[in-house]
C-alpha cells in the first residue's frame, strides 16, 4: 500500500468482458483499501468504452497503457498490485513482469496454458519471493465451502474416490467455440482453461495433489466436419451481417448488447478479434468432450467428464467414503436458450428469480441409514455469490481464512497440472505423471 490513505493502487491489464467485475468493484465498492489507478490493453476502442462507463458512473477516466509500456505503467502509476485478465496464453507474461518488478500478480484462472509457461511463473515466483493469487471463485460459493467443511468433519469417513462431470449447455457451452478458447495456443483447451475450476475444487475440498492422470478427449459436437455430420452446419463465418445466422440457434447476436457491441463488434477493427464465429467452422482445435481419470497422493480416485453441448447446464460431484456418500447437485438451468431469442447469455431469464432457474442440494447417505438432505436452495447470482466474496477477500481489509479460499501460485498449478497431464495424455494413450511434467 502506498499512497497516504494506505489503499492498495491496482492496474489491470485485458479489457475483455471479464475485466468489468474487477473494474465496478474497484470504482466503487471498497473506497478505503482499494483503488484502480491504470488500464492497460492493445485495443483502445476497449479502453475508451471502460473510461467511458467510468466517467458515466462519476468516476474520473483513467490512464490508459499499451502493453509495450507495461512496465512504465508500474512505475509512473505507483501500482501495487496488477490484476491479469487477458487471454490465458497472455498470463504468464503479465506475471512474470510484475513479479520481476516486485508487484502483487493476481491472475483470473486458469494461471496459465502449457507446462513451460507454469515453469517460468513458479521459477519466478521462488525467485522473487513476490505473491501471486489466482482468482478461484467457485472455493467462494458458500455451496461449496460446506462441502469442504463437510469432508473435513469426516461426515462420510475417509474419501476413496470422487466422481464429478460438468454439464455446458449449447448456450454456455458454444460460447467457447465462439471465441478465442476454441484455440488451444490461446486457451490451452477447456480442461485448462473451464475445467482447471473444477479441479482446484477437488484439490481444495480433498487437500490433495494429483499424483497420475490419464484421459481421453475429442471434438464431437462443434467443428466444421461435426455440423455437417451433425445436420447442424450453416454456411457463414461469424454472426455479424450474416443472413444465414439469424436464424441459427448457435449464433451470437453482438448488437443486441451495448456492452458487447462497445467491447467486442466496435473494437475488432482495431486488432481483427471476431467474438461471433461459426461453431461449426473451421480452426477450432479443442475438445467438448472430455474424460480424465486421476489418481492423488493420498490414493483418491478422480473420475470427471466434461461436456459441452448439453441441452441444459449443470453438475454433480460424489464423494464415495466409507461411512457413507456425499451428493452435490446443481442445476443452473433446466434447458439452454438461443441467443437467437437473447441475443446473449443471461444469468436467468427475464421474470424468474433464483429459485426458478437454479437449485444446489447436498445429501448424505450414511451406511445402514436414511438419506439425510443437508441442503437444499437456490444459487445466488455471480457463480453462487462466489464472486462478491471473492471480491471481498482480494480488495477489503484483511480477514481469517479458515477455509484456505485463497489460492496462490501452487494451487494455481495444481488445477492446471490435471488439464495439463490429461491432455498429454489425449496425445499419447498414456498416463502422465505430474512430476514429469511440473516441479509440484
Amino acid at each position: 500500500m502506498s499512497d497516504g490513505n494506505q489503499r492498495t493502487r491496482y492496474a489491470l491489464v485485458g479489457l475483455g468482458s471479464r475485466a468489468e467485475m474487477y473494474v465496478n468493484a474497484l470504482a466503487s465498492g471498497f473506497p478505503d483499501t482499494a483503488e484502480l489507478v491504470a488500464l492497460c490493453d492493445s485495443n483502445q476502442t476497449r479502453i475508451a468504452a471502460y473510461n467511458g462507463w467510468l466517467t458515466d458512473a462519476g468516476h474520473p477516466a483513467l490512464p490508459a497503457y499499451t502493453p509495450d509500456r507495461f512496465e512504465e505503467m508500474l512505475t509512473a502509476e505507483r501500482v501495487d498490485a496488477v490484476i491479469v485478465c487477458t487471454t490465458d496464453s497472455a498470463h504468464d507474461h503479465y506475471l512474470v513482469s510484475a513479479m520481476n518488478n516486485g508487484r502483487r500478480a493476481i491472475t483470473e484462472k486458469p494461471m496459465t496454458v502449457d507446462v513451460a509457461k507454469c515453469r517460468a511463473i513458479l521459477d519466478t515466483q521462488r525467485r522473487t519471493g513476490v505473491p501471486v493469487e489466482v482468482t478461484f471463485n467457485y472455493r467462494y460459493n458458500p455451496v461449496h465451502q460446506r462441502v469442504r467443511e463437510l469432508l473435513a468433519d469426516d461426515t462420510v469417513g475417509r474419501v476413496g474416490s470422487v466422481t464429478f462431470e460438468w454439464l455446458l449447455d449449447v448456450q454456455h457451452g458454444a460460447d467457447y467455440f465462439r471465441r478465442w478458447h476454441r484455440e488451444r495456443e490461446h486457451s490451452g483447451g477447456l480442461l485448462v482453461h473451464k475445467s482447471s475450476h473444477h479441479f482446484d475444487l477437488v484439490n481444495w475440498w480433498l487437500d490433495d495433489r494429483p499424483e497420475l492422470v490419464f484421459g481421453m478427449g475429442r471434438l464431437f459436437f462443434y467443428g466444421e466436419s461435426n455440423g455437417a455430420r451433425h445436420g447442424l452446419a450453416r454456411d457463414y463465418a461469424r454472426a455479424a451481417g450474416s443472413e444465414e445466422a439469424r436464424s441459427d440457434p448457435f449464433a451470437l447476436d453482438l448488437a443486441a448488447s451495448p456492452r458487447m457491441r462497445a467491447l467486442y463488434l466496435d473494437a475488432e477493427h482495431e486488432d481483427g478479434y471476431l467474438r461471433d464465429r461459426n461453431v461449426f467452422g473451421s480452426g477450432i482445435t479443442v475438445e467438448d468432450d472430455m474424460s480424465v481419470l486421476a489418481r492423488y497422493r493420498s490414493g483418491v480416485s478422480l473420475n470427471y467428464q466434461l461436456h459441452a453441448y448439453s441441452p441444459y447446464e449443470g453438475y454433480r460431484v460424489c464423494f464415495n467414503g466409507s461411512g457413507g456418500r456425499l451428493e452435490l447437485a446443481v442445476r443452473e438451468n433446466d434447458y439452454a436458450r438461443s441467443p437467437v431469442e437473447d441475443g446473449f447469455r443471461l444469468e436467468r431469464p427475464p421474470g424468474t428469480d433464483a429459485a426458478d432457474f437454479t437449485r444446489a442440494t447436498i445429501t448424505r447417505y450414511p451406511l445402514f441409514a436414511e438419506p439425510e438432505v443437508l441442503l437444499d436452495e437456490p444459487l445466488e447470482p455471480g457463480h453462487g455469490g462466489g464472486d462478491e466474496l471473492m471480491l471481498r477477500a482480494l480488495f477489503g481489509p484483511p480477514a481469517a481464512d479458515p477455509l484456505g479460499l485463497r489460492a496462490d501460485h501452487v494451487a494455481g498449478a495444481n488445477a492446471l497440472a490435471v488439464g495439463l497431464a490429461a491432455t498429454e495424455s489425449f496425445r499419447t494413450g498414456a498416463p502422465v505423471r505430474v512430476s514429469d511434467l511440473l516441479p509440484l
